[in-house]
């Protein structure tokens, strides 16, 4: 647990906890801890039990905003995607009036960007904070879209070149992932929504305005997800096509192969008959010429094939 004191851009480190109990006479506290900190966090601090409770839980909470007597609980969700695998990283935010308080069961790489807006946006109030986190989290998500723009695109070019059955597996995980991370981020434009629209005493209005810009952000990316969902529709669809398309040419081979071969298997069969009266049989050069008539037939007919696009 990291206790830090902010006071217009300077960062002080805290070692007492105790300590950040009482409101500072200027700036405000930010706490960054663990699930762990919340025995000694909820007592100090007078935090909601049950918000408590959806911090120390395994599952995965749903972005949210609760309202409590002199705090809120809020759950909102990072975003980091790695080989074709989306990572919502779960950030719980308890907002007081002097301190602002984060508990994350893994680093959050927004707290390092944080860590310098600190300092040159001269944060002084834990409201805008606030802000500022939610705008960090929302900013990493146009990164993760532009990834899988690009995975996408390259994704129909192979299939479109050469489809394999594994292209198959790629789509269907990249739509399982998601569809996962599209269920997450309704909630989360909603939880936005209600920080730009609702009259929270804890936060300031000319700081709800703001909330605004981000709102649109999460509305566009959103969007963008549900855009996937469509393209990978599409994808699948270019897949089954190219399979079908390929099962159609090698048919097509193997059929004018046969009609191609159907002749010579008839020329065959005639001077494979065993009868007496046969006269080309004892021709001298029969053989060579029955050969060379098919071949002459199997010529002619695999350049018309050709000139027709059949093979």
């Amino acid at each position: 647990m990291k206790v830090r004191l902010i006071q217009n851009g300077l960062i002080t480190e805290i070692d007492d906890i105790e300590e950040a109990a009482a409101p500072p006479v200027n700036g405000f506290y930010w706490i960054d801890a663990t699930p762990f900190d919340l025995d000694v966090l909820q007592p100090l601090f007078g935090l909601h039990h049950l918000a408590v409770e959806d911090c120390i839980d395994e599952e995965e909470q749903r972005p949210k905003l609760q309202l409590y007597d002199d705090h809120y609980f809020l759950v909102i969700n990072g975003i980091a995607f790695h080989n074709q695998d989306i990572f919502l990283r779960e950030i719980n935010v308890f907002l007081g009036t002097h301190a602002i308080i984060t508990v994350t069961k893994q680093e959050a790489p927004e707290f390092s960007t944080m860590m310098a807006l600190l300092r040159d946006k001269e944060i002084n109030r834990p409201d805008t904070f606030l802000y500022y986190l939610v705008d960090q989290i929302v900013d990493r998500y146009f990164d993760v879209i532009e990834k899988i723009e690009d995975l996408i695109e390259n994704l129909e070019e192979q299939i479109l070149m050469n489809t394999r059955k594994s292209h198959l597996d790629q789509i269907i995980g990249l739509r399982s992932e998601i569809l996962y991370a599209r269920k997450m981020l309704v909630p989360q434009r909603d939880l936005i929504d209600a920080l730009h629209k609702k009259e929270l005493p804890l936060i300031r209005p000319t700081m709800r305005k703001y909330f605004g810009d981000i709102l649109e952000d999460a509305a566009k990316i959103v969007e963008s997800f549900e855009t996937f969902r469509e393209l990978i529709g599409n994808l699948r669809e270019a897949y089954q096509s190219a399979l079908a398309g390929r099962a159609n040419d090698i048919m097509r081979v193997f059929t004018a192969l046969t009609t191609i071969f159907m002749p010579l298997t008839i020329v065959t069969g005639i001077y494979g008959m065993n009868f007496d009266n046969m006269p080309e049989l004892h021709s001298h050069y029969g053989y060579f010429v029955v050969l060379g008539i098919m071949a002459v037939i199997g010529l002619t007919m695999f350049l018309i094939f050709k000139r027709k696009e059949w093979l």
